[in-house]
């Protein structure tokens, strides 16, 4: 189950850990499902064969280690095998037998297998050190042995030579290159069309004759005639026209180079690249003379297919498309190229680090390499190293002289690493980076005080008009971008910088009011606004216009923290003097009077507590840090006792509460305590706000140490044990829909922008609550939950078969009102292993359905960063209920990836970035949620999609789904 994690501690993602602890012996088949859920949701364990993955889930075990954690060193003799499900681990090699003097040869990430040695008990030929936290699959040397002997032909494709072999024939061996090279023209290999792409030409092929047939025909172009061709334009059009799943010109352009990689479409003067131009094309089948048009069968299958294969094309056109990109000259990369691959870059986590202009600088400069035979060597050791490769896809082997293949790498790893992404000395220097650096720090402005920096600003050329009608760059006028500084520095820089006459929201001053909160907390930020404001200047145009700035800017300020100012004292009593500095100079200075009115409203609505109004139409509040809750907190006798708190309460302060309502004067220890009864989590003292973050069925329990193991979960914890079936199956899949985006607005629209950044940098660090946003995360989790709990509890075979279309149903209408979290919840719970099992219920799903829902799922694929679903998300208009895991993995990823701090200063790039993604939910909120007119009110539909009984227990899930349909031998 893919959750949404609001806290550290998760039930569903420990499930998996407690089953790996368990002797092999005592495994169950639900054990085993728990496990291969987890193991499922690690991309690169895809290329494992489903049964070896059972059987590792079998005979595996659980490893987690700390940063620095030395796994084996050099000439140790192997015990184990590994496999990587989090982090990454360093390979060093030692010349010499001190280890001392080990050298980082490359970096291991997830799903990186090692550890093959212990076939033959050869030495280990290099030194392995955890380089952050890692979690390791371990399998021992006799059990690995034994898989090996068994399923030694799908272990082939994934083990080092010797024991490794590449495979031929069927599958592809392609090893593919982003390459930091030396420019020079990479040509495409030969290729043989795979099965799947030659039926897609062909069925593309001949849906154009049936539906659009004059558009494959003879052309004539400067007195040539081009035989059976079509235009590059038309094509273009015509596939949009076809299928929803195409969104954009560039998509299609992406489907049909994947047709002409591998020869199925063919440029009449073979060039390597589609484009959407007036260019000729001409298929496969049209090389021939006379090649003969489709039978009435086959065009009646080449309906029937078309979607499918349009599907398909729109899931493999994204790495063609960018292959195309790659393959052109860095000189004749257009605008849109250049993006295209800087996207790329922004989720590569070797890159995470580096700042945004050497990323896009690095996107001028990158080349693709294909090396479609086996056992190519890239470079020899001992050789001056000038390029830096991440793979693309296919696998790389790390030979050393003398010790054989001491790892073997696979997609997303990198090698031939620069002194500038591992921070170690490298002889070999790369003239391409070298030139990046140094033009970034040509372009780079320090300005320092008692030399320190103090701010660090990026110089680049700015457009500037000239004319009513032109606009023009000229050498002179240069933007200033803020890289780092000191919080007030930055401040100072970007009041200076406002341009007064400009309505546009800045996004950069935006930037600064949204991410302020991480590196200067508003009680120290109120006495800087004030400093800001002048009190007298000897010229008084400058003095108006900074007290405009600072006025604007506090306007700013206060509109995005919105009535979370009403939670500080500080920032209450810098409003009303501030209010009281202005109020006066507009009476001296009458120029100040036009921002007095909107002051005025922001003075009445915060200090006075008035309602902005709009509020009113919302059913739901939002949770603040001070708002008292009542809350239960359960005994080991299953008694419990009623404490009030304020949401953001410590746990120091919950035990304090509970304390004194019980009377105790032992030390008491506050427990998360799961519905599987496995996991208890002894809350830390600082935590705040724990009561938002429990599991769908999880409790707060309290006791002394001693008794912490004799803890077990409630009755009402495990959920319900029949399904709703009976209520659910009479209401409308559409009003059903519709209720569920009614409720998940009012949640989504709680959630405050502060409290993505809260949540990604440590609500403790803030002592603020995330409580809305938690809540919203839990709903996604919850729906997850009820479609996996109502299909696991429905017993007769022809109802789960109805309850499956329901669900299909239910997800295509969220879909169509722009509810993508729902949506995403409903076919993340279907593709559970608890569900996605019962083949039973699969096979006897109409084909109509299964269309909708691999289409669906086609939607969550993963690959290039999600790439599906944001064109999907590109092409919607606001109001929109957006995926919410996937914002939080994109600012967790920035922030895991990038300092705060840098030599002190605050590193601005990365809070952009974050500023960016929070944008979005902005984005997604600017406009408001209307009640649909036609969509009637059902009393009964909107109690039940707002109170959902839901099993959370996954090893419970499991069992009920192996009593449905067991496993057949």
């Amino acid at each position: 189950m893919v959750a949404a994690h609001t806290s550290g501690h998760s039930s569903a993602s420990a499930d998996w850990i407690i089953c790996f602890d368990k002797r092999p012996a005592e495994r169950s088949g639900e054990d085993v499902d728990i496990i291969l859920a987890r193991l499922k949701c690690v991309k690169a364990f895809e290329r494992f064969h489903p049964s070896l993955l059972q059987q590792i889930c079998l005979c595996g075990f659980y490893e987690c280690l700390e940063k620095g954690i030395t796994l084996y060193r050099q000439g140790d003799i192997g015990t184990s095998w590994y496999a990587v499900i989090s982090g990454s681990l360093d390979v060093k090699v030692s010349e010499t037998a001190n280890h001392q003097d080990a050298v980082t040869i490359c970096t291991l990430g997830i799903g990186t297998a090692f550890g093959e040695s212990i076939l033959d008990n050869t030495p280990r030929h290099a030194t392995i050190v955890t380089r952050e936290f890692s979690e390791l699959l371990r399998i021992d040397q006799r059990e690995f042995k034994s898989l090996w002997e068994k399923y030694r032909q799908c272990m082939a494709g994934l083990l080092a030579p010797p024991y490794g072999v590449m495979e031929s024939g069927g599958r592809s061996t392609d090893s593919e290159y982003k390459n930091y090279s030396d420019i020079r023209n990479v040509h495409l290999p030969y290729n043989v069309p795979s099965e799947k792409i030659l039926r897609a030409g062909k069925v593309l092929r001949d849906a154009i004759l049936s539906r659009a047939p004059h558009m494959i025909r003879d052309r004539k172009y400067h007195l040539k005639t081009y035989r059976q061709c079509c235009v590059g334009t038309e094509l273009v059009d015509w596939q949009m026209q076809q299928s929803s799943s195409v969104y954009s010109r560039i998509q299609a352009v992406g489907m049909w180079q994947v047709l002409l990689e591998e020869g199925v479409l063919n440029h009449v003067d073979q060039e390597l690249t589609f484009q959407d131009k007036y260019l000729f094309y001409r298929f496969l089948e049209d090389e021939q003379e006379d090649a003969p048009l489709p039978t009435e069968e086959e065009t009646r299958e080449s309906d029937e297919e078309l979607q499918d294969t349009l599907l398909l094309l729109s899931q493999v056109g994204p790495d063609a498309h960018m292959r195309m990109v790659l393959r052109k000259h860095p000189g004749q990369r257009a605008a849109d190229d250049l993006e295209i691959i800087y996207e790329e870059l922004l989720h590569i986590k070797a890159l995470s680090h580096l700042s945004t202009t050497v990323k896009k600088e690095l996107a001028g400069v990158l080349i693709f390499e294909s090396h479609a035979k086996a056992g190519t060597v890239l470079f020899n050791q001992g050789e001056e190293g000038t390029s830096w490769y991440i793979i693309l896809k296919g696998s790389v082997n790390v030979v050393i002289y003398g010790k054989g293949v001491v790892c073997t790498l696979h997609e997303g790893d990198d090698f031939g690493k620069l002194a500038l992404v591992n921070d170690a000395p490298r002889a070999a220097s790369i003239e391409d980076f070298n030139r990046i650096l140094r033009d970034v720090e040509a372009n780079t402005v320090r300005l320092k005080e008692h030399d320190q920096d103090v701010l660090v600003l990026e110089k680049s050329p700015s457009s500037i008009q000239t004319s009513t009608h032109s606009t023009t760059t000229t050498p002179s006028h240069y933007k200033y971008t803020v890289m780092s500084g000191a919080p007030e520095k930055i401040l100072e820089h970007f009041l200076e910088m406002m341009r007064l006459d400009s309505h546009l929201n800045e996004s950069a001053l935006d930037d600064f009011v949204l991410m302020h909160c991480v590196f200067i907390p508003n009680s120290q930020l109120c006495p800087v606004l004030m400093a800001q404001y002048p009190f007298k200047q000897e010229r008084l145009d400058y003095t108006l216009n900074n007290k405009r700035r600072v006025i604007r800017l506090v306007l700013q300020w206060a509109s995005v923290h919105g009535d979370h100012l009403q939670e500080e004292d500080a920032s209450l009593a810098f409003l009303e003097e501030f209010f009281v500095s202005v109020s006066e100079d507009a009476s001296v200075i009458p120029a100040l009077k036009d921002q007095l009115p909107e002051l005025e409203k922001l003075h009445k609505v915060l200090l006075r507590q008035f309602s902005m109004g709009d509020e009113k139409l919302q059913k739901r509040q939002a949770i603040k840090s001070n708002d008292e809750i009542l809350f239960k907190v359960y005994c080991s006798d299953h008694t419990y006792t009623t404490i009030r708190v304020t949401v953001a309460a410590s746990v120091r302060e919950v035990i304090s509460a509970v304390a004194d309502k019980l009377g105790s004067a032992e030390d008491l220890l506050l427990v998360n305590l799961s519905s599987a009864g496995g996991e208890k989590v002894v809350l830390k003292p600082n935590d705040i706000s724990v009561f938002s973050t429990l599991s769908i069925n999880g409790r707060l329990f309290v006791c002394p140490r001693d008794q912490l193991d004799s803890l077990t979960p409630l009755p009402e914890q495990e959920g319900p044990s029949t399904g709703s079936m009976g209520s659910f199956e009479l209401m409308s899949s559409k009003d059903l829909a519709y209720q569920m985006t009614v409720y998940d607005w009012e949640l989504f629209h709680c959630v405050h922008e502060h409290e993505l950044i809260y949540h990604t940098f440590g609500r403790q660090n803030f002592k603020k609550t995330t409580a809305n946003m938690d809540l919203f995360l839990r709903r996604f989790n919850e729906i997850q939950l009820w479609v996996i709990t109502e299909i696991c509890l429905c017993a007769q075979l022809s109802k789960r078969v109805q309850m499956l279309k329901k669900f299909i149903k239910i997800a295509a209408h969220c879909k169509e009102y722009k509810n993508l979290n729902s949506f995403f919840a409903i076919i993340m719970g279907m593709s559970n292993p608890a569900v996605s099992r019962l083949s039973q219920t699969w096979e006897k799903l109409p084909s109509k359905f299964k269309k909708f829902y691999n289409e669906f799922e086609s939607l969550m694929d993963p690959s290039r960063n999600h790439r599906a679903y944001r064109l999907t998300v590109a092409k919607l208009d606001p109001p929109i209920i957006p995926f919410m895991p996937l914002l939080i993995k994109d600012m967790t990823f920035t922030h895991d990836g990038n300092k705060t701090f840098i030599d002190s200063l605050v590193n601005f790039e990365k809070m952009r970035m974050i500023a960016n993604t929070v944008r979005i939910v902005r984005y997604c909120r600017s406009l408001p949620f209307e009640p649909s007119q036609t969509s009637k009110n059902h009393p009964d539909v909107r109690s039940y999609v707002r109170q959902l009984t839901v099993i959370d227990n996954q090893r419970t899930l499991s069992q009920l789904s192996h009593r449905l349909e067991p496993r057949r031998t």
